[in-house]
């Protein structure tokens, strides 16, 4: 029901606000209004977006719940859409969101109303847990298998010189 709402509001808002900017400033202000607001719009979702981008990754180098990092890179995604939609209404939604602070309170107020059951990170399987260190850029992680090595001499020639 909310989802028909807000297909049915939306361009209602947006044809209403086009009317009166439209009358209050004239045809080509309007316009060029409406494109620039999509080429800042651009700018700063993608400036954003890498930004978003960074926090995720040490989110993930750090071991630590990547939530919010998505979250707010979903956020600034859905932002570029309303930001290149032309429209007034759309392009104020779409800045709000390019706002890292109103992301955060959006992000605080959907954590609200979603409740997780679980959360893991790491590949292990049913039934076993990890522990996961500190990250430590000297050590590497691995997994090894000893191999046996026949030492006994080779009763005739390897195959790979031609004796």
């Amino acid at each position: 029901m909310w989802l028909f709402l807000a297909f049915l509001a939306v361009p209602l808002i947006e044809i209403t606000l086009f009317i009166q900017i439209g009358g209050a400033i004239g045809l080509w202000p309007t316009l060029l209004v409406v494109i620039l607001t999509a080429i800042l719009g651009t700018y700063l979702v993608r400036t954003q977006g890498l930004m978003a981008i960074g926090k995720l990754q040490s989110s993930f180098s750090q071991l630590q719940d990547p939530t919010e990092p998505l979250a707010h890179g979903a956020m600034i995604l859905f932002a570029g859409a309303l930001l290149l939609t032309p429209g007034f209404f759309t392009d104020g939604l779409g800045f709000a969101l390019c706002v890292p602070m109103i992301r955060s309170q959006v992000f605080q107020n959907l954590r609200k109303k979603i409740k997780v059951q679980s959360f893991s990170m790491g590949g292990a399987g049913a039934g076993q847990t990890q522990h996961h260190q500190p990250y430590d850029p000297n050590v590497i992680d691995g997994d090894f298998e000893e191999v046996e090595t026949d030492t006994s001499e080779p009763s005739g020639p390897s195959g790979w010189t031609k004796h």
